[in-house]
């Protein structure tokens, strides 16, 4: 994992910049018409792609952290193939092809979103000096906040579309249980938090979706 170390450090601003031109492009590629076609597909590779860039920030693959990935991999793909057929969790709601194929009614990338919010929100939320209890708390609500501006961005982008109108009540209680059942398994599994990009691809996400938002809505 040295060698991991060695490479963020030389080329952190690099991947920074990357990323941020990366995600700038995002938004004004998938808002425009001659550009959305190409851009629209895009969606579950730059998700995937992100992943791979914030795990090779992370230097601490003890069998925790193994843990950590299958589980947080797997209850956020399960979690919304229930939803989905269920209806019983978020509400009534049906994936789109906005991000890819799907399998049992559910796009695997999924999966990985939550995987990449619940460790940029708990790797952010662990420089707080706060009692872990509250972290967890925090984390989940800044899960909720980020969530808040997905919701009315991912109906137009086709990731997903909701039947009940506006979006449930439901929906935002459940991403808050959920994500306080990850973030205590984030708190109680014995590895390193930090992630020196964690923070700045949260920001992303935020100005992703912000910026998406403000395109659509204005």
């Amino acid at each position: 994992m040295s060698l991991m170390l060695a490479i963020t450090t030389r080329y952190h601003q690099t991947v920074r910049t990357v990323l941020i031109l990366a995600y700038i492009a995002g938004i004004i590629g998938m808002q425009l018409p001659a550009l959305a076609h190409y851009f629209r597909p895009l969606s579950p590779v730059t998700l995937a792609c992100s992943l791979v860039v914030l795990l090779v920030y992370h230097t601490d693959w003890r069998p925790a952290f193994y843990l950590y990935l299958i589980l947080t991999l797997a209850i956020g793909y399960f979690i919304e193939v229930i939803g989905v057929h269920t209806g019983s969790i978020f509400g009534h709601y049906a994936y789109g092809w906005g991000l890819g194929a799907k399998v049992w009614a559910v796009p695997p990338v999924i999966g990985i979103n939550w995987l990449i919010l619940s460790y940029c929100c708990g790797s952010v939320c662990n420089q707080l000096s706060l009692p872990t209890w509250l972290k967890i708390l925090a984390a989940a609500t800044l899960m909720v906040v980020l969530d808040l501006f997905i919701e009315p961005v991912a109906v137009q982008l086709n990731f997903w579309t909701w039947f009940d109108k506006p979006v449930p009540l439901q929906n935002y209680i459940s991403w808050w249980l959920i994500s306080v059942v990850l973030f205590t398994l984030w708190y109680a599994l014995p590895f390193d938090k930090e992630n020196r990009l964690a923070k700045w691809l949260l920001i992303l996400q935020f100005i992703f979706f912000i910026g998406q938002f403000l395109f659509i809505f204005f």
